[in-house]
């Protein structure tokens, strides 16, 4: 919104070419949405003690952790509009990938708030029946897949293509109906992988920033014909704008973590931790970097990987051999994959700061495949 109102000015007072530049319009979301953090975050986290919107710990996870029943959940909320309103008020509103990025935070967070708020408002212990979750989470993935083909947002490149790291202009070309299902999976993995990661106090929210740095930075060089084709990748005019995108969601998880790092005084549930996936999956879609998101969410990953591997060797082990022998002979201690350190010994800020170096170290590697090609 400011750019349209302000750069236009930039005839009559130099000052106001500012709004031109898309690293000054980012670096503005990112400082407001550390600001929108801090002024709306007491008054929710407030808001959700008052309404005794208390996080629900399982019976079966770390001792830890029982202290932590009753702290008010939700607090994805401030994410949400610590994102949503700097990015209105410092991205250009005539964006599709704008547009696009924030529909798709909006429509998984909404899914998140229907999940938090049948478990913990209305004492549903499922939440929203993982099923229909899951229906929420494919139904977007299947409407955005579908969305990009009839509607190409990129020029002169394949909607139904993707590009590979370590490989200059390659392009993986998939069928139609292939590319919806890898859109899905893409959309319903990455939303589900932050929730997975969600477990100990400011981890998920913290390496949400770490990753959302880096595809700021990822959003501003595809969309400079310069930087694209010197570093051998595609060019997507416009796209620049999803860096001020990112920067919000970046300045929105570091407001967060303010109150949510150890000992966290609100949570994100499942609102914030879905709001979360949903963006960085969209917009690694839209910039056709999704085995970029692999990377440099490989915390996010791994996490995910953990309860997958927990699951199938537990479902595998019971059928074949019985219950007391899939109960006695576990992949992990537990999972996901930050609960197994804590059986092993760890401290939860010792997971959750040796996590945030892994996490550095992905973004690390995923930037650096841009010039290693």
């Amino acid at each position: 919104m400011l750019y349209h109102l302000l750069a236009p000015l930039a005839r009559q007072h130099i000052i106001f070419n500012l709004f031109n530049y898309i690293t000054f319009r980012a670096a503005g979301a990112t400082v407001t949405a550390l600001l929108v953090a801090f002024i709306v975050g007491p008054r929710i986290i407030a808001k959700l003690r008052d309404l005794r919107i208390g996080q629900i710990v399982r019976a079966e996870g770390p001792a830890s952790h029982h202290g932590k029943r009753g702290t008010p959940t939700m607090g994805g909320l401030i994410i949400i509009l610590a994102t949503i309103v700097p990015t209105l008020l410092w991205a250009r509103l005539d964006s599709r990938y704008v547009i696009v990025a924030v529909v798709a935070t909006l429509w998984m967070g909404l899914i998140g708030f229907l999940d938090d708020y049948l478990k913990i408002v209305r004492g549903q212990s499922q939440g929203l029946v993982a099923r229909w979750k899951l229906v929420g989470q494919v139904s977007f993935g299947f409407a955005l897949g579908i969305v990009l083909i009839l509607v190409p947002i990129a020029a002169r490149v394949e909607p139904t293509s993707t590009q590979l790291p370590l490989f200059k202009y390659i392009l993986v070309q998939l069928p139609w109906w292939a590319y919806i299902i890898f859109v899905t999976i893409v959309i319903t993995g990455s939303s589900n992988a932050v929730n997975l990661t969600d477990g100990l106090d400011g981890l998920a929210t913290g390496l949400t920033a770490i990753a959302a740095g880096s595809f700021a930075i990822f959003a501003y060089l595809f969309g400079r014909a310069d930087a694209a084709h010197y570093l051998g990748v595609l060019y997507f005019a416009g796209a620049g704008e999803l860096t001020i995108f990112c920067g919000a969601l970046m300045g929105a998880a570091l407001g967060f973590l303010w109150f949510n790092a150890h000992p966290a005084q609100v949570f994100m549930g499942d609102t914030g931790a879905l709001a979360i996936g949903g963006a960085l999956g969209t917009v690694a879609i839209l910039l056709k970097a999704e085995f970029l998101l692999l990377i440099a969410g490989g915390v996010f990953a791994a996490e995910a990987v953990s309860v997958i591997m927990q699951t199938g060797v537990y479902r595998w082990r019971k059928r074949r051999y019985g219950k007391e022998y899939a109960d006695a002979h576990k992949v992990f201690r537990m999972a996901p994959l930050h609960h197994h350190f804590e059986k092993l010994g760890w401290a939860e800020p010792q997971v959750v700061m040796r996590f945030y170096i892994l996490g550095v170290l992905c973004a690390m590697i995923a930037l650096a495949t841009l010039k290693v090609r």
